[in-house]
């Protein structure tokens, strides 16, 4: 029997919820108002009280909820700040926390899928998971060859759970649009319950893992743990210690923020061009900033630890060529150019016919982080570009609402917005057209 709160009726009154309390603390704060206090206080109460509603929520059901969850986290630097305030701390929780399984359940799942003698594989087990995230939990343990290593035990009931969560929260999608102004929910859903299947593979995992882990392994910026065994609910990897990212955003110093900025930009563009993957969730919870091996070196010999690689996008030629000649045009303000890329690459359907020049006006503040040599990547940006991008009276949201985004860009297009919206809360400095020349394809000019 599953611990995962899983059964339809009940999961289901735990998500309406969601939307039902956002509009009762209204209704609460009206009330606090028109008993005297002040707007700015009642404000404040009501978005903390929203933001613990949240995570107690989509912690409780883990699954597809506490999945959406961690998607938006890395998004909130996108909201003003007199809102992302109040939801910072419980969303980043989402990251890498959430209510842990009963041992009796672990013990459980680990009898069925190593075998009854499963203490034996192990000369220790640590009972108390170390994360828990969406699917699964990580226990530290000690193989039987002396390694430390990460056991991932993935929830009963998880694929189910997440289906479920996902059908509903797409139901809701309009109502929990609020807390993202500007993003449409909906699509994000969808693209999340089309990864399912994949995320529950741990072999798929597995495979994915060891293909990184083999490419960066005398890599000096990024670390991949091995794969140490793999079977059906059951992941054991090497242990990774580390800085995680989330803390390093909260407490880092300016150069660990910007050493940690510039290899979560190289470990973006270099993964396709190296492994033909991209790795797709790349939320805080998923890296680890590394000291050196010489203490000496300071922040500049850090490296990036990498960890989950349930969810990547198969890209055997690495990242399409059309992106990087797209980036290369822009800048150099051929609009006729691009557009015309971008049409045959049906981001502009033939239906449909735009100002060349409005497209380039349009992108042009966008893309500003691979024009110049350094680029210093703040909360404040983003929320100029959000805001830009979602007011329904500006020229841009008119055009964005024409433009369209096929099929196989749209998980790239995700993990690039969302590793902008990291390199944001980091607020590092990146030199990212330095890594735009090194690994994205079509960037640089073909010699003549």
């Amino acid at each position: 029997m599953s611990d995962l709160p899983r059964k339809a009726v009940t999961r289901t009154v735990k998500l309406a919820a969601l939307p039902l309390g956002f509009a009762g603390r209204a209704t609460w704060g009206l009330g606090k108002r028109i008993g005297g206090r002040s707007a700015e206080i009642v404000a404040s109460e009501l978005q903390q009280r929203t933001a613990e509603q949240l995570f107690k929520v989509l912690g409780e059901l883990k699954g597809g909820a506490m999945k959406f969850g961690q998607a938006l986290s890395v998004f909130e630097s996108a909201l003003p700040e007199e809102v992302a305030g109040p939801y910072r701390a419980a969303l980043t929780k989402l990251q890498d926390a959430a209510p842990p399984m009963p041992t009796r359940t672990v013990h459980a799942v680990l009898a069925e899928r190593l075998g009854q003698e499963w203490r034996e594989l192990f000369l220790e087990f640590e009972d108390k998971p170390s994360a828990a995230a969406s699917i699964g939990q990580v226990h530290r343990a000690v193989w039987h060859d002396g390694r430390e290593v990460a056991v991932k035990v993935q929830y009963p009931g998880a694929g189910e759970a997440l289906l479920s969560d996902l059908a509903q929260l797409s139901r809701f999608a309009r109502l929990l649009g609020p807390l993202i102004p500007g993003m449409d929910i909906k699509p994000l859903i969808t693209e999340m319950r089309d990864r399912v299947s994949e995320e529950l593979d741990y072999a798929l995992e597995a495979a994915a893992q060891r293909k990184h882990a083999e490419e960066f392994a005398d890599d000096p910026d990024v670390v991949v743990p091995a794969v140490v065994h793999q079977s059906e609910q059951i992941l054991v990897t090497e242990w990774m210690d580390g800085v995680p990212l989330a803390e390093v955003i909260a407490d880092g110093t300016e150069e660990q923020r910007d050493r940690a900025g510039q290899l979560l930009a190289r470990f973006l563009f270099s993964g396709p061009a190296r492994t033909g993957l991209l790795h797709a969730d790349p939320h805080p919870g998923n890296f680890r900033l590394l000291p050196g091996a010489d203490e000496d070196e300071g922040p500049e010999g850090w490296r990036l630890g990498v960890l989950d690689f349930g969810t990547v996008d198969r890209l055997p030629g690495g990242l399409p060529e059309t992106i990087g000649t797209c980036l290369r045009m822009t800048l150099e303000g051929e609009a006729e150019t691009v557009y015309e890329l971008l049409r045959a690459e049906g981001f502009v359907k033939e239906s449909v016919a735009l100002d060349p020049d409005a497209v380039l006006e349009y992108l042009l503040p966008i893309i500003e982080p691979a024009e110049a040599d350094s680029f210093v990547f703040t909360r404040a940006w983003m929320r100029t570009q959000a805001a830009r991008l979602a007011d329904i009276r500006s020229p841009a949201h008119q055009l964005g609402k024409q433009l369209n985004l096929p099929p196989s860009y749209l998980l790239i297009h995700r993990v690039t917005l969302s590793t902008i919206g990291v390199l944001c809360q980091l607020n590092a400095t990146v030199r990212l057209r330095a890594e735009l020349e090194e690994w994205l394809p079509g960037f640089v000019a073909p010699a003549p």
